[in-house]
């Protein structure tokens, strides 16, 4: 059975984003001029409000108000397994708090047993399909620079600036 994807597009402090969710779980935000914009999403996509999305529309107006939400409501990203087991490292990601990809690499390594290069991390971080809400942000070089982010540096740095790091 194919499932159907909903998509919308809503506005925010940093520009428009695209909301994507199934019947039963958010699935994406993207920034409409991301290079991965819509990545990984099965074709049978619809342009329609559904009551997922205000769930993540309801998190976002928490989260740009500079309070700390929780995700509380079903996620689900379409990736492979690797890149669904960085996602899920970035998940564990502090708010106002930054990791390196190596030290994602690092996690995988002491999870796994597979060396994973830093720049495997960086690739699946750059196709994180939940930007924001998983927290692709907080990810940086190991120079502690802010490196790319498929939604631009001034949005990264604007992101990290309301989670309270001083750049």
């Amino acid at each position: 059975m194919n499932e159907s994807i909903f998509i919308k597009k809503t506005h925010s402090p940093v520009g428009p984003l695209t909301l994507a969710c199934t019947d039963d779980s958010v699935c994406g935000l993207w920034f409409e001029d991301a290079r991965f914009y819509l990545y990984g999403l099965p074709q049978n996509v619809i342009e329609a409000d559904h009551p997922m999305q205000r769930i993540l529309e309801n998190w976002l107006e928490e989260y740009f108000a500079g309070n700390k939400p929780t995700i509380d409501f079903p996620i689900r990203t379409f990736g492979s397994a690797f890149q669904r087991s960085v996602w899920e490292q970035l998940r564990k990601i502090p708010y106002g708090q930054t990791v390196s990809y190596g030290q994602i690499a690092k996690v995988l390594l002491d999870q796994t047993g597979k060396n994973v290069s830093a720049r495997a991390v960086g690739g699946a971080v750059g196709r994180n399909p939940l930007s924001i809400a998983i927290p692709c942000h907080r990810v940086i070089g190991a120079d502690g620079s802010l490196t790319g982010y498929g939604g631009g540096l001034d949005r990264k740095r604007f992101l990290l600036q309301l989670e309270g790091m001083m750049l």
